[in-house]
C-alpha cells in the first residue's frame, strides 16, 4: 500500500480509512479564503455499503489499498443474489445484487465482469462501461421538437429508463453508458 495526500485523492480511488476500505466516488477540491485548500471526498465503504463526506487537508495522508481483480462471468440472479463464475477455473460464487448498485440492472447473461478482492474477499464488481440494449418503449416524437437538441424518454429491455434523440424509435438497439445511465450512440 501507499501513502498519498489527502489533495491527491482522485474518484475511483480506493482507501484506506477509520478502520474500512473506501472507493472514492466524487471529489471537490476547494481553496477558501482564509486556510489552507482541501479536498471535500464523498466515498463508499466496500464491506457495509455505508457512505460519507470528508474534508482532507494536505497534510493529511490516506493508504491507497490496491485491489486484486479477477475476471468472472455474469451465469443468472437468484433472488436478491448474483451468481458469477470464475473463468479460470469454472468455480461459483454468490454475491448479493446490492455489491453493485445500480449496474445490476444492466447484466446480461454471459457477461465479461471483473471483480476486485481484497484480502480474498469480493469487495466490487465492475461492467464493461458501454452495453448493447433494445428500446421496448419510445415516447412519440412532438412535432416541431427535432429541430432542437431535446430528448426524449426510452425504456429499455432491461427495464432501465434513459433519454434518448428525437430519431431513435422503439426496437433500435442501442450503446448506453451504464454508470452515467446515458445513451452513447446506436448499435452497429
Amino acid at each position: 500500500m501507499a501513502k498519498i495526500s489527502g489533495v491527491d485523492i482522485r474518484p475511483g480511488n480506493i482507501i484506506e480509512y477509520d478502520k474500512g476500505i473506501w472507493k472514492v466516488a466524487k471529489i471537490q477540491h476547494t481553496q477558501p479564503g482564509k486556510g489552507g485548500a482541501f479536498m471535500q471526498v464523498e466515498m463508499k465503504n466496500l464491506m457495509d455499503g455505508r457512505k460519507t463526506n470528508v474534508r482532507f487537508r494536505s497534510a493529511d495522508t490516506v493508504e491507497k489499498v490496491r485491489l486484486d481483480t479477477k475476471d468472472f462471468q455474469y451465469l443468472y440472479a437468484e433472488g436478491d443474489d448474483l451468481v458469477f463464475m470464475d473463468k479460470d477455473n469454472f468455480e461459483q460464487i454468490t454475491l448479493p445484487r446490492d455489491l453493485l448498485g445500480d449496474a445490476a440492472d444492466f447484466l446480461q447473461d454471459g457477461m465479461d465482469v471483473v471483480l476486485e478482492l481484497w484480502e480474498e474477499r469480493p469487495v466490487s464488481v465492475e461492467l464493461p462501461q458501454h452495453i448493447e440494449a433494445m428500446i421496448v418503449e419510445a415516447d412519440a416524437v412532438v412535432k416541431g421538437q427535432t429541430a432542437s437538441s431535446s430528448y426524449k424518454p426510452a425504456i429499455l429491455d432491461n427495464g432501465v429508463r434513459v433519454m434518448v434523440p428525437p430519431h431513435i424509435a422503439s426496437g433500435t438497439r442501442i450503446v448506453v453508458d451504464v454508470y452515467e445511465r446515458s445513451y452513447v450512440g446506436k448499435a452497429d
